[in-house]
């Protein structure tokens, strides 16, 4: 009997589900999409518990008639195209007739629509049956609600993230149809809550109603057709940067995808300008013939490709660099006379309510010229560099060593393990050679190699210590080092640097163990954010607690920093949570000292004493003291707190026979 199945249509149903649907926001994205594609110019979007509860999109686009609701819940199914010709031509954000298929398969859903002119129609699908079509109330367009998603799946439902985590990703979708779709008004409900709106009045009013009307005036507003591309939008001046890259929004053809070649051209073009961990912030529309772009790449048109990535890679980076670096094209490419919105507050939402209508700037080009690429060889090189490893991705553990493992044979410490020299007492000897014993004998319950290991560490971390009976001050040199000396050997001890690290440890450990004190702030530092930068913040609100600050909600998206660590006075606390909100998206957990490293450091400098400070020789006792033998320690900077120069080489320089 042959071993190939022919899978039923349900079965084939829910396999396309998981490309096209993989969490909540993708049933969001849909609907969405399918509401612009209708011609919607008002757009209402309602969620319930992260979408997992409720999706429910309204529009007052040109709704379905009557005898296709049905059909509309088919795979590809569609009205957006009808022959193979027609995916040349793509107009539309979507056109594979998959989404409602899909979405009914894995949901329960109602749909009800009318056409200008006739009743509305209901229609429901619970799962796998498609109900009949029945008269409903309801008003030119269509409502679609979606709930209980994945109750059929359990499979994929156990997979879903947190109320809030889906929550985070459906507002940042949102956000990115508000901003490129500025003509259309958009309302977004969370759990009955209004929480972001948008009027339609333009892409200046969008970017003010998402982002705040603050951020304008830091951005270029730029138009410009070249090489057929038509490249429009808002982008940060050369000195506006954010931490992360969740403020970048790309739309191609109307459509949000995120494209690594038109990144890396943006990317390369602000590289003079930026600093380490910055990231330019751009609202970006680029408009491109259909016949030299993909969007057929993959179900959820996140991506695209192009015909020729040189030519899109150098005529954005050519506009950008033009602008930024301020060249003759640069007074072409900008727009002069941008207006910044006026801004309200809404009743029931802290939020901006834009109350004026401002006509979008953006122009149809119909340049069809491609003959300016010379030079873009030199621009492409960057975007096709290799993607680098994650520096953050934890090493692979190499175990070739246990290849020609074998077991241990009965060995002699005293000839075949050297007792590893340090200087301490005869007892501490003994004691050191019984373990050594006990190792080789199988006596301890541990493995003979770690073992072996852990012994050779702790000795020979033990004889880089010098211990206080044999030691011998000799002086400082310049007010900055101290000479001791021991046996044949004199260490030079960096005042400032040994007290720096000294400081430095202290604070690891207070902070570690949860003792910073706080002290609060006369004016409290507002942090404005974006969804996924809440959702950072919840996320981590008792690591922030633990390095010292005091961080509570300020509005819908923003929070109030009311208290910092009392042991770092002059904190600046813009500079720490730029870098605090540089690690969103990443997967690695927050580690305090590393994020609060740099100040530390800054600090115990700041509070160390200085070369040139003449100290006592009670001072410099006990400095010696709390280095504790410690001397191959280095400072929070990298340098070493300690230098050993031994008699020998001493000689040498004074060419004296040893």
């Amino acid at each position: 009997m042959g071993k190939i199945n022919i899978l039923s249509g349900d079965v084939c149903n829910r396999i396309a589900a998981g490309e096209v649907i993989d969490r909540p926001y993708s049933v969001v994205k849909e609907l969405v999409e399918n509401s612009i594609d209708a011609g919607a110019t008002e757009i209402e979007i309602y969620i319930e518990r992260g979408g997992k509860q409720l999706i429910k999109v309204v529009d007052n686009g040109c709704g379905i008639a009557k005898d296709d609701m049905a059909a509309a819940f088919c795979p590809h199914a569609t009205s957006k195209i009808t022959c193979i010709e027609d995916i040349e031509h793509i107009k539309t954000l979507g056109f594979r007739g998959e989404a409602l298929a899909t979405v009914s398969c894995i949901a329960q859903v109602e749909l009800i629509s009318a056409v200008d002119g006739e009743e509305a129609n209901k229609v429901e699908c619970d799962g796998e049956f498609i109900g009949k079509v029945q008269p409903a109330v309801g008003a030119k367009g269509t409502a679609i609600s979606v709930r209980n998603i994945f109750f059929n799946t359990p499979v994929r439902f156990k997979f879903m993230r947190t109320d809030k985590k889906e929550e985070g990703d459906i507002t940042n979708f949102v956000t990115r149809f508000i901003l490129g779709n500025p003509s259309i008004a958009f309302k977004y409900y969370i759990d009955g809550k209004l929480t972001l709106q948008s009027y339609g009045g333009g892409v200046e009013e969008a970017i003010a109603q998402v982002y705040g009307a603050n951020y304008l005036p830091n951005c270029f507003k730029i138009n410009v057709v070249r090489n057929g591309l038509h490249i429009s939008g808002f982008i940060g001046n050369q000195n506006f940067f954010k931490s992360n890259k969740t403020y970048q929004s790309l739309f191609l053809n109307g459509r949000y995808i995120v494209n690594p070649i038109i990144a890396s051209a943006i990317t390369n073009a602000y590289a003079p300008y930026a600093m380490k961990r910055q990231y330019p912030f751009y609202v970006l529309f680029v408009q491109v013939p259909d016949e030299i772009v993909d969007v057929n790449v993959h179900p959820n048109k996140a991506d695209v490709r192009f015909v020729d990535n040189a030519l899109i890679y150098g005529t954005v980076y050519k506009v950008m660099s033009s602008v930024l670096d301020g060249t003759a094209k640069a007074a072409e490419y900008v727009v002069e006379n941008t207006v910044v919105p006026e801004i309200k507050s809404t009743s029931g939402i802290n939020s901006p309510n834009h109350v004026y209508s401002a006509e979008n700037a953006v122009q149809q080009g119909n340049d069809k010229d491609f003959s300016d690429v010379e030079g873009i060889e030199q621009y492409l090189k960057p975007a096709l560099k290799p993607e680098k490893k994650n520096k953050n991705q934890e090493p692979e553990v190499d175990y070739s060593y246990l290849e020609n493992y074998e077991e241990p044979k009965q060995i002699d410490p005293e000839k075949d393990l050297p007792l590893y020299r340090y200087y301490g007492s005869s007892d501490d000897k003994k004691v050191l050679k019984n373990r050594e014993m006990n190792f080789c004998t199988g006596k301890d319950d541990k493995g003979l190699r770690q073992h072996l290991e852990e012994l050779k560490a702790e000795s020979e971390a033990r004889q880089e210590k010098i211990l206080y009976n044999s030691y011998k001050l000799r002086g400082t040199l310049f007010n900055t080092y101290i000479l001791y000396e021991m046996r044949d050997d004199v260490y030079i001890i960096d005042q400032h640097a040994a007290h720096e690290r000294l400081l430095y440890d202290e604070f690891c450990k207070k902070l570690n163990a949860k003792e910073l004190a706080r002290q609060g702030m006369l004016l409290p530092y507002i942090i404005d954010v974006n969804p996924e930068e809440q959702e950072f913040v919840e996320k981590n609100m008792d690591t922030i607690w633990r390095m010292g600050f005091a961080v509570e909600p300020f509005g819908r998206m923003s929070y109030r920093v009311t208290e910092v660590p009392a042991d770092l006075p002059g904190l600046d606390a813009k500079a720490f949570f730029d870098d605090f909100l540089s690690h969103v998206g990443e997967l690695k957990k927050i580690e305090l000292v590393d994020m609060m490293k740099e100040k530390i450091a800054q600090t115990a400098c700041k509070h160390a004493v200085k070369g040139g400070d003449s100290l006592t020789e009670s001072e410099i006792t006990k400095l010696f003291e709390m280095l504790d033998g410690n001397l191959g320690l280095k400072c929070p900077h990298g340098r070493p707190i300690c230098v050993k120069l031994g008699k020998k080489e001493l000689e040498k320089m004074f060419k004296r026979k040893p």
